[in-house]
């Protein structure tokens, strides 16, 4: 009995037909994990840490709606504006011929955008309310994503990048001043609610990386303008779904801001700016990253799924830590689990330490943002809330701004993506143990 000739022909078809057989796996991945997320969901709701022990307010029901529909917004303005570049990027960068450096620019416009519309935000609340301010910087960023679509050389596309900064620098911050509101008036659900609004950038991330992978497959190398495109079509439901919340509004501000000593939180302060610049580096070449190490399209969308899901979960996981934890020891433990979650590829590149990487990444880094918040709520009067928040946005924002531009510098010269994460995992556990030299401001 002659054996079969094994010919290129043959070994292309049986690698096409493994490479077909991968992708329905994934597809039916994907949607397993969404459709487990969406049946564990009531679960997590009726289990949150805050659950009232009495009968609840008749309006209960309905602010926890008005807050999932105020979630929305940071889903736009981070989940999809902000951190969805990261998946047109390598397509972006190959067909513009960007070095990563030019890449790593287009997050850096977008981070002084958010920094510029985060100092405003507080006049601008102050002038037309904050859910005017919040809708106008939710359809800014659709607009933006919109013009990423319509152009391609540097300038317009870094101008809609600022802009898209810009709107969700608004989103985030008035969402969460009418979040907060809400949960005002709820105080035994507090937790709940707020958990609740930060969650939303989870949903930006989860869809972003079902619409975004597959568009660029369907069309091809270069159609990243495609991408664009289904990225802003994808956010105008969710802009829409911000009028559940127009009946709420903020109540007038206090007539007395005070300003707290800086010096008091410096340690922090220093932490949280290299968290900003560590963090967004993650956020931004590890796409690229998955598919130099040989992911597919179906693999990118399950691993970005991945992150999106692992945040959403986030605020029933951390719970334990926001609340025991003092001095700055919540925020170095979540970077600390962050960059663990950031070193896990660098280690090994196989599926099963991508996807954990993915999850751990994913449900800590946005906790860190609550833990600052919490150790302000825990250390100042209310009187200087904002102001010691604002310093926060400020630093968070420049380090935001710096690392990306300085990451892909380091790609540039290493001419590798693997240094410029490296440097990444670094800059967080520096953060960390920045961190953990704060101390409350009675133990210090």
């Amino acid at each position: 009995m002659s054996q079969p000739t094994i010919t290129p022909e043959l070994i292309d078809y049986h690698r096409r037909r493994a490479h077909r057989s991968r992708n329905v796996a994934m597809r039916r991945a994907i949607a397993c994990t969404i459709r487990s997320l969406w049946n564990l969901l009531p679960k997590l709701l009726r289990g949150s840490a805050d659950r009232p022990t009495g009968p609840e307010p008749a309006h209960s029901h309905r602010d926890a709606a008005v807050v999932a529909a105020l979630a929305l917004a940071p889903a736009i303005g981070l989940g999809i504006a902000r951190f969805a570049y990261a998946l047109v990027l390598p397509d972006m960068r190959a067909d513009l011929g960007w070095s990563y450096a030019d890449a790593g620019w287009m997050n850096t416009t977008n981070a002084a955008g958010y920094l510029l519309g985060a100092l405003v935000a507080a006049r601008a609340i102050a002038s037309v309310g904050a859910y005017r301010v919040m809708v106008a910087g939710a359809w800014a960023c659709v607009v933006a994503l919109m013009l990423c679509a319509l152009f391609r050389h540097a300038i317009p596309l870094n101008a809609a990048r600022v802009l898209a900064g810009l709107g969700g620098g608004f989103a985030f911050v008035s969402g969460g001043v009418l979040a907060a509101g809400v949960a005002q008036r709820n105080p035994e659900r507090a937790a709940f609610l707020l958990g609740l609004f930060y969650a939303g950038p989870g949903l930006g991330i989860l869809l972003s990386g079902v619409a975004a992978p597959f568009t660029l497959e369907r069309f091809g190398a270069g159609s990243w303008g495609a991408a664009w495109a289904a990225l802003a079509v994808i956010s105008l439901p969710l802009a829409v779904g911000l009028h559940l919340a127009r009946g709420e509004n903020t109540a007038a501000p206090p007539s007395a801001q005070t300003s707290p000593r800086y010096a008091d939180m410096r340690w922090l302060l220093c932490g949280y700016l290299f968290f900003g610049a560590g963090y967004i580096a993650y956020m931004t070449f590890m796409i690229a990253w998955v598919q130099g190490s040989g992911g597919g399209v179906s693999f990118q969308a399950l691993f970005w799924a991945v992150i999106g899901l692992a945040t959403i979960a986030s605020p029933w996981l951390w719970t334990v830590i926001l609340k025991r934890l003092l001095h700055g020891h919540a925020f170095a433990v979540l970077t600390g689990i962050t960059a663990i979650g950031a070193m896990l590829p660098l280690i090994s590149n196989t599926v099963p330490m991508l996807l954990a990487s993915a999850a751990l990444f994913g449900s800590a880094f946005f906790a860190v943002v609550a833990a600052t918040t919490a150790f302000v709520r825990r250390n100042l009067p209310q009187a200087q809330w904002a102001s010691a928040i604002g310093i926060l946005t400020v630093v968070f924002g420049i380090g935001q701004m710096l690392g990306p531009v300085a990451i892909g510098f380091v790609n540039d010269v290493m001419q590798d993506l693997e240094s410029g994460l490296w440097a990444s995992v670094v800059l967080l556990f520096i953060a960390a143990m920045l961190g953990a030299l704060q101390r409350d401001r009675e133990a210090a």
